[in-house]
């Protein structure tokens, strides 16, 4: 079985900011994001006027697209953030920091623990570094049942989302990918430069001579 994809701050922030929502649910579908995510769109929307517009776009998405996942202490969740924290979830609960890619993996974990294939949408290096390893750990419970009853998590990026864009009517050219990259870019100085990426040369890209 498959859920929705849960989404991190950064890429939600910085989506949303640009007003490039349809894009974001036109190619992952309807979303999820822990509370945690949550709040961090929200405070950091008030704090930077960059991230203005993702407030008001958030609030508009609640509920129909995007489904806020509670981060209630279970002891399922706890068992996860306890792993890959090395901290109480109780503690780590009290520190905003990372929280929300915290909560992201600890969601996604618990999902596929229980047989759901899940999309994890995460920008930050540590983050995805963290959930590749629960992916692989994952990987391992699978092959040792010998059976089907542990899902999946698959990580997803900016460029991930962006790629699947290419070609279609979100992103139809080159020039329009360019654009929407250097937007997204201004907002996060994590992102490399479009060059380095596969963005302008996919072979989505066959019909834009």
């Amino acid at each position: 079985m498959s859920q929705r994809p849960i989404i991190d701050a950064g890429p939600g922030l910085n989506f949303l900011s640009i007003n490039k929502e349809r894009l974001l649910i036109g190619m992952l579908g309807p979303l999820s994001a822990p509370a945690a995510v949550e709040a961090e769109v929200l405070r950091k929307a008030a704090q930077d006027q960059r991230f203005r517009p993702a407030e008001a776009v958030w609030r508009k998405l609640a509920s129909k697209w995007i489904q806020i996942l509670p981060d209630d202490p279970t002891p399922e969740l706890a068992r996860v953030v306890n792993r890959i924290t090395q901290q109480p979830m109780a503690e780590r609960l009290t520190r905003s920091k990372d929280l929300g890619e915290t909560m992201v993996i600890a969601h996604a974990v618990v999902a596929a623990e229980s047989g759901a294939d899940v999309i994890i949408l995460i920008d930050d290096g540590l983050g995805a570094q963290t959930a590749t390893g629960e992916i692989r750990r994952l990987d391992r419970l699978r092959l040792r049942a010998g059976n089907s009853t542990i899902g999946s998590i698959r990580l997803a990026s900016t460029l991930t989302v962006l790629e699947r864009a290419a070609g279609t009517t979100h992103i139809p050219g080159r020039a329009q990918m360019r654009a929407t990259y250097q937007r997204l870019r201004s907002l996060d100085d994590g992102l490399p430069p479009i060059e380095k990426t596969a963005l302008l040369t996919t072979t989505r890209w066959a019909n834009d001579a």
